[in-house]
């Protein structure tokens, strides 16, 4: 409720014949008034209200009234109680609505002073919905560029925030197209990092651990935040889909002489060089991953289990020449079925160079997929490729000859040939 006091005061301006250049004088004086008060905070949250309401009336002008709105603007911020500054706040933006064109830097204090409080409070995405409605495309002022790309960066991280990546994405889009103005170190920065957070939780994971890992590098940040994006670029290598572009990446993550700093350190080598891992491995390490590095795929399989499974095939196929269907399931810890899916698809794909014999139940693996070589010698690949071709050559051989009896039959019986 409105003090008397404070109501009274407005009243008396509102009814005053004074000229209207003494009038903002009158307001001040009403303002530190309400600055001053020993009123409870409820109260004090009113009496701003009331105040706001009533310099933006008709009784005075609009450039008076700019200077009195941006430091009642300022008083809200600084109510130590968020709820109350949240509802002065709001009061004060419904006020402004159908003035917004004549107050678009007051506008603009009160939604940043509202998305801090909200953020506060974790409300992310009533902070994004507050920082939505500010005009960065104004005739009436000139917003820099630098401001421009700032506040979609917040948006988007508040969006990322909530794990909503379509509408992270689309304010990153804005800010993209203006980051070749952006000379701020900071501002770069957070575009980086946003881009990375975006690319990661969309599962596209090779090129988030590269965003992470140049990011990683960055001399601004403190060693502490260069240490959490190194290990954010290993995780997500690791839960990238096993292949040639993967190992280069695992290759890069290796090198770096931070990384043995880092708690991923340990799977990170064991993928590395190719190793199987076990259950164990993958149970401990699944505890640091985020919800969305959890979520299952289309097959039912959560991301890091498909990973995983990925990585032992490659691994096999680099220490066995052929396998059975099922003893490859055994070492995945699949049924047969799956186990065939999945070397059927990097073959395809490939990520592994190989064949299945569905016969007999095999999978024969080659000496490259895409250009990565396997742990074996030249001299067995090249005796591998060299009898596989001649096999080939046989069957096209039996084949031909096959045809050739056929034509002869059919020259000399069309009869036969045509009933």
């Amino acid at each position: 409720m409105v003090s008397a006091e404070v109501a009274k005061g407005l009243q008396d301006l509102e009814d005053s014949s004074a000229p209207q250049q003494d009038k903002p004088v009158g307001y001040q004086k009403v303002l530190d008034q309400i600055l001053l008060s020993t009123a409870s905070t409820q109260d004090q949250t009113s009496d701003l209200e009331a105040f706001i309401d009533a310099i933006l009336g008709e009784n005075l002008g609009i450039v008076a009234a700019r200077p009195l709105l941006g430091a009642a603007v300022e008083s809200i911020k600084g109510l130590p109680d968020l709820e109350l500054r949240i509802k002065a706040g709001t009061t004060a933006l419904r006020s402004l609505e159908s003035r917004v064109a004549s107050f678009e830097e007051q506008d603009t204090q009160l939604r940043e002073m509202l998305a801090d409080a909200y953020t506060l409070q974790e409300e992310y995405i009533e902070a994004a919905k507050v920082l939505q409605g500010i005009q960065l495309e104004s005739s009436q002022r000139r917003v820099p560029d630098d401001h421009k790309v700032s506040t979609w960066i917040r948006i988007c991280r508040l969006y990322l925030e909530e794990d909503d990546t379509t509408s992270a994405e689309s304010y990153l889009n804005r800010a993209k197209n203006l980051r070749h103005k952006v000379n701020n170190p900071e501002l770069v920065l957070g575009f980086q990092l946003s881009e990375a957070r975006i690319l990661d939780a969309s599962r596209k994971f090779l090129e988030a651990s590269q965003a992470y890992h140049s990011f990683s590098f960055s001399t601004v940040l403190d060693e502490e935040e260069r240490t959490r994006a190194l290990s954010s670029a290993i995780v997500c290598a690791v839960l990238a889909g096993a292949g040639p572009l993967r190992s280069r990446a695992l290759a890069k993550l290796y090198k770096d002489e931070r990384a043995p700093q880092v708690p991923e350190f340990g799977i990170l080598e064991k993928m590395f060089l190719d190793r199987l891992l076990s259950p164990e491995e993958v149970k401990k390490f699944s505890e640091s991953l985020s919800p969305h590095q959890l979520a299952t795929t289309s097959d039912g399989s959560t991301v890091l289990a498909k990973a995983v499974v990925e990585h032992n095939l490659l691994g096999v196929s680099r220490l066995y020449d052929n396998i059975g269907v099922d003893e490859l399931a055994s070492l995945l810890g699949l049924d047969a079925d799956k186990a065939e899916g999945y070397a059927a698809r990097m073959l395809e794909q490939g990520r592994i160079a190989g064949s299945i014999d569905q016969i007999d139940r095999l999978i024969l693996f080659e000496g490259t997929a895409n250009g990565v070589e396997r742990g074996v010698s030249e001299q067995r690949r090249a005796i591998s490729g060299k009898g596989l071709r001649k096999w080939d050559t046989r069957v096209q051989g039996v084949a031909e000859e096959l045809e050739r009896v056929a034509s002869m039959i059919q020259l000399q019986h069309p009869v036969c040939h045509n009933p």
